[in-house]
């Protein structure tokens, strides 16, 4: 569980457990000694998520209505290669097509959930949401929220995925059936916008995030099959350090 500590017991704690070798990155989670609040000391590759000044989630409390472009979404059905990866329950989306914000097309590259939101609006997270995650051609990541919250009516695509996610992490499993990413979009696309971060180590910076206003529905038995498997994998709400939120409406 997050626990905010004062500086100086966190030098206490970190230095224990900061990594300075080896090829593989260091293991993080949402709790305890490699949760959030220790993600900056296991790794120098990490600093960001202690230093960094535009982290996220946020909490989106003002915004500024902009002329933001709208977002056109080109996706086609793909197969199902799903994975748990100790994290979250993550899907591959490498062929399934693209996002074009203005001039800038971004290739989807996977999505993934996390319970509840880890953003929130005005104090408040959804039940759930998904990220799905871009990159352009300079290799500049574009993140979508899609907000989740329980309703009378299941997803038929959450449905597909949370009979094929597997329990326990490993490797990717691919499964002979095709999916549609845009069963998952609601009908209104009107979004936030905002610069941020990865939400997960090592907290990269310079990260365009698009937090659609509308939330879809999933059923209370798909939420708690996916809390099953991971009961809450996010990371706090960060500070917002003087960054402007814009809203498209």
């Amino acid at each position: 569980m997050y626990k905010k500590l004062t500086a100086a017991a966190k030098r206490l704690c970190c230095l224990p457990i900061v990594a300075t070798n080896g090829s593989n990155p260091p293991h993080w989670s949402y709790e305890d000694k490699t949760g959030p609040t220790y993600w900056d000391c296991l790794s120098e590759e990490y600093a960001l998520c202690g230093s960094g000044k535009q982290q996220a989630p946020i909490d989106i409390t003002e915004s500024t209505k902009a002329d933001l472009p709208p977002l056109e979404f080109n996706y086609s059905p793909i197969p199902l290669i799903i994975e748990n990866n100790g994290h979250s329950v993550q899907i591959t989306a490498e062929k399934a097509g693209s996002l074009k914000i203005g001039d800038n097309a971004y290739q989807i590259l996977q999505f993934h959930s996390h319970t509840p939101s880890e953003e929130a609006i005005n104090g408040k997270r959804t039940d759930m949401v998904i990220h799905l995650v871009h990159q352009n051609i300079q290799g500049q990541l574009a993140v979508v929220a899609l907000l989740l919250n329980v309703g009378d009516t299941p997803n038929p695509l959450i449905e597909t995925l949370v009979q094929a996610m597997p329990k326990t992490s490993g490797e990717p499993q691919q499964h002979d059936i095709q999916i549609d990413i845009n069963q998952l979009l609601p009908k209104d696309k009107n979004y936030y916008s905002f610069e941020g971060s990865l939400t997960t180590p090592p907290c990269s910076e310079g990260v365009k995030w698009v937090v659609l206003k509308q939330p879809i529905s999933i059923s209370a038995a798909q939420l708690a099959q996916y809390q099953a498997v991971h009961p809450e994998n996010i990371r706090p709400l960060q500070p917002l350090n003087n960054r402007q939120i814009f809203s498209s409406n």
